[in-house]
């Protein structure tokens, strides 16, 4: 199997996944809008079917395949934390994630969406570039 394939039927699942919400229930698949909906408690019983959803993917994935893909994560939970808090601010910041914006966002030529996800990939690419400067 191709090392592409599984990237591109994950970009599938989630482009249908997405698709389907916006069909559906009319929102669009942001995950931070879903979890911090969930978090003050505003969210109706499709969001904690959302993250639930997101939560077990990884065992259905498991239960399909034998086992997990192997993942290495170099940076130590310090790291990990204020990162999590930052992306947590940047999206409160940005109103949306990478999957409100990226995904669905993109796909429906927001123009809010392409400079968040432009915002996104450059402030990616300077804090690898930054971090892989100092070690």
């Amino acid at each position: 199997m191709s090392a592409y394939w599984p990237s591109l039927v994950g970009g599938m699942l989630l482009g249908l996944a997405a698709m389907l919400l916006l069909l559906v229930n009319g929102r669009v698949a942001g995950i931070s809008g879903i979890v911090g909906r969930l978090l003050q408690r505003e969210g109706p019983a499709h969001n904690a079917a959302f993250v639930i959803g997101l939560i077990l993917g990884p065992w259905a994935y498991g239960a399909m395949f034998g086992a997990f893909p192997a993942v290495t994560i170099v940076a130590g939970w310090p790291v990990i934390i204020v990162a999590g808090l930052l992306v947590g601010f940047g999206t409160r910041m940005g109103s949306g994630c990478t999957s409100g914006h990226g995904i669905v966002g993109l796909a429906r030529l927001s123009p809010r969406s392409i400079a968040a996800t432009a915002s996104f990939l450059i402030a990616g690419v300077l804090a690898a570039t930054l971090l892989g400067a100092f070690r």
